[in-house]
């Protein structure tokens, strides 16, 4: 029984401990990504790529990531259609 439970709350460390190591990931590339909306480089991105990794665990980043997908289809349609 002792064995069930220390496999379970070890179980749960490491997925905690995945968590974190995703979000401070995704954050550090994240805040990454709003600096280069400012300093020369790809911002954009960098910020999706930040979203992608937090998408990964995070329900949240999924939704914003879904979001961004649909502006970025929204912006390309409309450049695609007035250079026609």
């Amino acid at each position: 029984m002792l064995d069930g439970i220390r496999k379970k709350w070890s179980t749960l460390g490491l997925r905690q401990v995945k968590r974190v190591i995703i979000f401070v990931v995704g954050m550090t590339v994240l805040l990454i990504g709003v600096a280069l909306l400012i300093l020369p480089g790809p911002g954009l991105l960098v910020l999706a790529g930040g979203l992608g990794i937090l998408a990964v665990e995070f329900k949240w980043a999924r939704r914003w990531l879904r979001k961004a997908r649909g502006m970025l289809d929204k912006v390309t349609n409309k450049t695609n259609h007035a250079g026609k």
